[in-house]
C-alpha cells in the first residue's frame, strides 16, 4: 500500500503549526507589501498583515515560485510514493493551473486537485484528503473523490466596509460611496470558483440573518441535510474573533449536533475584503471518509 503525502497552500488557512499537527504540508503564499516580499505565516502573521493593511500599504498576492512547488514535491517523494496537491480554486488564482502543468513531469506520482475551494472549505478538503490517505486511498482516488464533491460547499461573507472591494476593483468608486453613505453591508457568496454579490444588509444583525437563512436553504435544497447532519459547518472572520465566536453561539442553537469550528479567513481573501468581515461556510461530508 503506497504512502500518500498531502500538500496545500496557505490559502487554506492552515498554519504551519497546524500542518504539523494534521500531518500535511503547507506552502506559504507570498505577499508583496510596499514592494517587500513576505510569506504568509512565515514572516507575515495575521496581526502584522492587518496593521499594514489598515495603514494603507500597497498589498498584492502572488503564487509560490515554481521551484518552491517542485522542490516540495521532490523532497516528499523521497519518503512518500505519491503526492496529492490541493491549491486554491482555479477560478480565483492561476496557481492551480500552474501546478497541473508542473505535475505532468511526475508520471502520475503527483495528483493536483482542482475542486474549486478556497480558505475554510479548502481547509476541509485537505483534512478529507488526509483521512482518505490514511484509509489507504491512492493519490488518483483521492483526487477523483474530492473533484466529484467540488461543488458541495458554500461560503457567505459580509464585509464591514466597501473600501477594500473598491480598492480591488470589485465595486466602482461611486457604488462604494453610495453604499457607505447608506451604510450598506453587502453579503457575498462563494459557490464554486467565483466571488459574487448575494444580498444587501443595513446592519450586521441583518447580514447574519441573511447568511443564516441562505445556509439553511442550501442545507435543505442543495445538500439534502436540513438538520446539518451531513455537513461540516464553520464560522470564519477577518480580524474580529470575538464577533465570530458570538455568531458561532447563535448558530450552535440552530444546529446543536454540529461541531462548529471558528477559523480566520485566509489572507488571500482578507486583502480584498478588509477587517471586520464575517462568514459562514459549509462543506458536505465525504461519504468515503
Amino acid at each position: 500500500m503506497g504512502k500518500v503525502a498531502v500538500v496545500t497552500d496557505s490559502n487554506s488557512g492552515i498554519t504551519q503549526s497546524q500542518a504539523g499537527e494534521y500531518g500535511v504540508v503547507v506552502l506559504p503564499m507570498p505577499f508583496f507589501i510596499n514592494e517587500e516580499t513576505l510569506f504568509e505565516d512565515i514572516d507575515l502573521s495575521q496581526e502584522q498583515f492587518y496593521v499594514r493593511l489598515e495603514q494603507g500599504a500597497d498589498i498584492s498576492t502572488s503564487m509560490p515560485a515554481l521551484s518552491a512547488v517542485t522542490d516540495c514535491w521532490d523532497e516528499l517523494l523521497k519518503e512518500y510514493d505519491e503526492v496529492v496537491h490541493i491549491p486554491m480554486s482555479s477560478g480565483l488564482s492561476s496557481s492551480c493551473e500552474t501546478a497541473l502543468m508542473l505535475s505532468q513531469d511526475y508520471d502520475g506520482k503527483v495528483q493536483v486537485v482542482n475542486n474549486q475551494r478556497i480558505s475554510v472549505t479548502q481547509r476541509q478538503s485537505v483534512l478529507d484528503a488526509k483521512q482518505l490517505a490514511d484509509e489507504g486511498k491512492s493519490a488518483a482516488e483521492i483526487k477523483e473523490i474530492l473533484e466529484k464533491a467540488k461543488f458541495e460547499s458554500s461560503i457567505y461573507i459580509t464585509v464591514d466596509t466597501l473600501y477594500y472591494l473598491k480598492k480591488g476593483g470589485r465595486v466602482t468608486a461611486a457604488a462604494a460611496a453610495l453604499g457607505t453613505l447608506l451604510r450598506i453591508k453587502p453579503v457575498l457568496q462563494i459557490q464554486g470558483e467565483k466571488l459574487d454579490a448575494f444580498a444587501k444588509a443595513r446592519t450586521m444583525k441583518q447580514a447574519k440573518k441573511i447568511m443564516t437563512e441562505a445556509m439553511a436553504a442550501d442545507f435543505k435544497d442543495r445538500f439534502h441535510s436540513e438538520d446539518g447532519s451531513k455537513m461540516w459547518l464553520e464560522v470564519a472572520y477577518t480580524k474580529d474573533q470575538a464577533m465570530a465566536e458570538e455568531f458561532k453561539d447563535e448558530l450552535q442553537k440552530l444546529y446543536p449536533n454540529n461541531e462548529i469550528v471558528v477559523n480566520p479567513l485566509s489572507l488571500s481573501i482578507s486583502c480584498h475584503i478588509g477587517p471586520g468581515a464575517l462568514a459562514i461556510a459549509c462543506s458536505k461530508r465525504i461519504e468515503e471518509c
